[in-house]
């Protein structure tokens, strides 16, 4: 502002325009500054989208991560998110200073430990380098998971974990000044763990939790059954004497 009142002839300085600005309740919005956390100009193997084709019936069947930064009063720090996509709970995470692959590593041994899932699961995320790096693929290949990319320039992709992410900074990380690393590690469990996956009802899963809703894929399917001439008639049992 300063500079173009000069450039109009006015000579004043950028201290009194900020004064000004503020008594008259003028304020410039500062732009976040953007920070890139995929790398995907290598030359590391990209696997094909697995994640496209899938038709989900339960749990542990597809898992999607990404990564996403976080900015502290002096530093930044990097969250890597594994959420089950059938539940859209979040299953493991892991907070980093550097965007090396052990952030992504830490946060998939994380959902490993905490899900304990069998042969057939596929992992999906974007082409970053930490995804491809041989370190992960050998560990997503160590417990029989196949491994799934996002299509180049299509972020889409992983709008399962884009949307998270959306949800996360919307809810908790723009509303907070963290002091430091301890503060945010204490509120990012809270939320993750104890808000997100307990708490927050999601449309898609008819207005319940993460935790609700993989609870409710465990409770017992009711069968109905008819009593008649003091015996019980079962709908799926056909008769010899009579017509079901």
């Amino acid at each position: 502002m300063a500079r173009d009142l000069k450039d109009q002839g006015w000579n004043v300085n950028h201290k009194r325009v900020a004064r000004m600005m503020a008594e008259d309740n003028l304020l410039a919005v500062r732009r976040r500054k953007y920070i890139v956390t995929t790398d995907s100009g290598h030359d590391l193997p990209v696997h094909r989208n697995l994640a496209a084709t899938l038709k989900l019936g339960g749990i542990n069947q597809l898992w999607v991560a990404d990564i996403t930064y976080i900015r502290l009063r002096e530093q930044f720090l990097y969250l890597a998110v594994v959420l089950d996509a059938y539940s859209r709970r979040v299953v493991g995470w892991a907070l980093g200073e550097s965007l090396e692959t052990s952030l992504v590593v830490a946060a998939l041994g994380k959902a490993l430990t905490e899900r304990k899932p069998g042969i057939g699961l596929v992992h999906h995320s974007d082409r970053g380098t930490q995804y491809a790096s041989r370190e992960y693929i050998r560990l997503l290949e160590e417990y029989g998971i196949e491994p799934s990319m996002s299509r180049a320039g299509r972020p889409y992709d992983n709008a399962m974990c884009e949307s998270f992410i959306k949800t996360l900074k919307q809810e908790e990380i723009y509303t907070r000044q963290y002091r430091d690393r301890a503060d945010l590690e204490i509120h990012m469990a809270e939320f993750l763990e104890q808000y997100y996956n307990r708490r927050r009802l999601h449309s898609a899963l008819g207005y319940r939790s993460p935790a609700g809703f993989e609870q409710s894929l465990q409770e017992p399917t009711a069968q109905m059954s008819f009593f008649r001439h003091e015996e019980i008639y079962r709908p799926d049992a056909v008769s010899n004497q009579e017509e079901p």
